[in-house]
């Protein structure tokens, strides 16, 4: 993983979207900073698409959507894509999974619930799952004691054991059945809201994350950036981003902002100056 500043600035000038996960890259001991959603704000009103890329509810999506400065929200790990058309006051939407499958699936779920919480003590159902429409959300140390790492890895055991895919955030284990993560609900979400196409044009798009979960997001983006708390896990584990920032959560992803903007900024002058 190499320092923000070796990013080419020619490759960040040329960026037109800016891909971000949530917790423990924008958020720092789970609160927002200010200067985070301020340089959301900033990257949004320079042209960008901002995109948060998520394991968090339908529920929250619906409200970030909304009010945040973002082209829209990929959620509950690639379930799904959010996106506000101001303009018209509609929220286009678009699930993975069809309705009458994410019932079957949480069927499944429950069953998988009842499990867990009776082979692993100490683990809790995360806060949020009231509001999740196709995961099931396993807190391990969000709002419970944190578990030990055998206890963590029983976890995603018993979501492979029963054929669901399973991936480990900074707080949760999230457990779901379907073939999507992250990346391709994405792929559905560029071309369908930004018109891009992000085989052909990923290297114009920056993602930031900080997790295992992040991993196939890190390995397809040549521009992935990591906030400074990816060092917390094996990069042996997963995709590793290509750069890191110098701090944790929210501030990792201010600098990555900043980097981008001084970027553009600096390539304007300089072609300026040889107008």
């Amino acid at each position: 993983m190499k320092p923000l500043r070796d990013m080419d600035d020619r490759a960040l000038a040329r960026c037109v979207a800016v891909l971000t996960d949530i917790d423990d890259t924008l958020t720092t001991d789970g609160q927002l900073p200010a200067a985070a959603y301020q340089a959301l704000e900033k990257l949004a009103q320079a042209g960008l698409a901002v995109v948060p890329i998520t394991g968090r509810p339908a529920g929250w999506c619906d409200m970030i959507a909304r009010f945040w400065p973002v082209a829209g929200v990929v959620g509950e790990n690639g379930a799904f894509y959010f996106s506000y058309d101001r303009d018209a006051r509609v929220m286009r939407q678009k699930f993975f999974a069809s309705g009458e499958e994410r019932r079957a699936n949480r069927a499944k779920l429950e069953a998988l619930r009842e499990k867990i919480l009776r082979e692993v003590p100490g683990a809790g159902i995360a806060s949020d799952q009231l509001y999740r429409e196709a995961d099931l959300a396993i807190d391990f140390c969000e709002d419970v004691p944190p578990l030990p790492e055998d206890q963590v890895q029983r976890i995603l055991d018993i979501f492979a054991e029963a054929g669901a895919v399973a991936k480990l955030s900074s707080i949760h284990v999230n457990g779901w059945f379907g073939n999507y993560d992250k990346l391709s609900m994405t792929r559905i979400f560029a071309k369908d809201i930004l018109g891009l196409d992000i085989d052909r044009d990923g290297d114009r798009i920056v993602f930031a994350g900080d997790s295992p979960n992040d991993g196939p997001m890190f390995g397809f983006f040549v521009n992935s950036c990591g906030v400074a708390n990816v060092r917390d896990f094996d990069p042996a584990s997963f995709n590793p981003p290509a750069y890191v920032a110098d701090a944790e959560g929210g501030g990792g992803f201010v600098q990555i902002a900043e980097r981008i903007l001084e970027a553009r900024g600096s390539l304007r002058i300089a072609e300026l100056n040889h107008a």
